[in-house]
């Protein structure tokens, strides 16, 4: 990249963008979409935090726009950021824990959004399932 005005080479930054990602509790278990874009299968609600967002207010907004579901957050579980994480950029999620009443649907990105427990767990995209193991073992 060069500057406009002199012409100077500059330096190019390359940084994880950054992505949160919701485990939703319901009475019945937790929420997970199915994908309608890839990388295809299924995950957690989520997505990209948009510029001038707060990470808490991505979080709400995903859910809301993947399942339907007014959330309230209870807390942030943790962050991911294995640069391998999403094979299509290098992604840096924060993971919300949030509670929710109602039934989910698949919007937007998602065909499909259904509850799972834990013996019932599909297979999921991206790091996901290693997010509910840890999730599910309570040693975090």
């Amino acid at each position: 990249m060069q500057c406009s005005r002199c012409g100077h080479e500059m330096p190019t930054y390359r940084n994880p963008v950054p992505t949160v990602d919701i485990i939703i509790e319901l009475k019945q278990g937790i929420v997970l979409i199915e994908r309608k874009n890839p990388p295809l299968g299924w995950a957690l609600p989520g997505g990209f935090v948009d510029y001038g967002e707060s990470f808490e207010q991505a979080a709400v907004r995903e859910a809301k726009e993947e399942t339907g579901l007014d959330v309230t957050l209870i807390r942030q579980f943790h962050t991911y950021s294995h640069p391998e994480r999403d094979k299509r950029l290098h992604t840096a999620s924060t993971v919300f824990i949030a509670k929710a009443s109602g039934v989910p649907k698949g919007l937007d990105d998602a065909l499909q959004a259904q509850v799972f427990q834990q013996d019932n767990l599909p297979l999921l995209t991206f790091d996901h399932a290693q997010i509910l193991a840890d999730y599910f073992s309570g040693t975090y």
